[in-house]
């Protein structure tokens, strides 16, 4: 397993530099976000590739990551096909000031993969056990977890650039559809998701001790990179204010009576 590790690591570390070069050279660093999802993918497919046999929930799992980071990255690439960089990255470049290119090598693209591979701890630890052991109730659970949550984060995400995609639109805020119910159930959706593929991990003898990986995306977008950044960028919005006092953050929840 630790083999497995150091070629997956080594990967992921050429994948990430190689395009910490590219986003130097067209000057965009958001396009750390469509990577996102794309180093998942080449993770999984290199672990899978170093070991001798997978067993079948390791690809099932593998399967999983792939279908999510290959809809994540497609969708996040055409979002900002086009436009300018995104406000969070635009920020950075202006504070960092000289120290840009350094910062960013390390504080998005190499903090990003090392992200990427505490998230995948379940993934890993299956694909590294070769553990055949037999379906159970974890893997059936965590599947249907899964599916629940890559359902919720497709439909959010569709509902949010169906709204976008409308001139009218701009400026208002979403408040219908699965944002009624949630300012960020795309978020919520994703959660969801590291829970199930977590669950399925449980089937197999120590995978209770991987809940490192969806404990830690969990707290990156509840407390660091995912909701405060956005809740942050709508501070002076009133459309948004008003909208927040009514409607749960994170968990779809009832809207609740707005009080002016």
């Amino acid at each position: 397993m630790a083999n497995m590790l150091y070629i997956a690591s080594a990967v992921l570390f050429f994948f990430m530099t190689l395009w910490f070069l590219v986003s130097l050279a067209i000057r965009r660093n958001d396009i750390a976000d469509v990577l996102w999802g794309a180093g998942f993918i080449v993770v999984v497919l290199t672990s899978l590739a170093a070991v001798e046999t997978a067993s079948l929930r390791a690809l099932i799992m593998s399967l999983l990551v792939i279908i999510w980071g290959s809809r994540l990255s497609t969708r996040i690439f055409f979002k900002n096909r086009g436009k300018p960089e995104d406000f969070r990255y635009k920020k950075w470049r202006e504070e960092w000031g000289r120290y840009f290119a350094l910062r960013s090598y390390f504080q998005v693209f190499v903090l990003q993969g090392i992200l990427m591979l505490v998230v995948l701890t379940p993934v890993l630890y299956v694909i590294g056990r070769q553990d055949p052991v037999s379906f159970s109730v974890f893997d059936f659970l965590g599947v249907t977890i899964w599916i629940t949550g890559f359902l919720l984060e497709t439909v959010a995400d569709y509902q949010l650039d169906s709204f976008k995609s409308r001139s009218y639109n701009k400026g208002h805020i979403l408040q219908t559809g699965l944002w009624k119910y949630s300012r960020h159930p795309n978020y919520f959706g994703e959660v969801v998701m590291w829970w199930g593929i977590y669950c399925m991990a449980l089937a197999v003898s120590g995978g209770v001790y991987t809940f490192i990986g969806p404990l830690v995306i969990t707290i990156l977008i509840l407390k660091v990179s995912g909701i405060p950044l956005l809740e942050e960028h709508y501070r002076d919005n009133p459309k948004y204010q008003q909208y927040s006092r009514r409607t749960s953050v994170f968990i779809p929840l009832p809207p609740r009576k707005d009080k002016e």
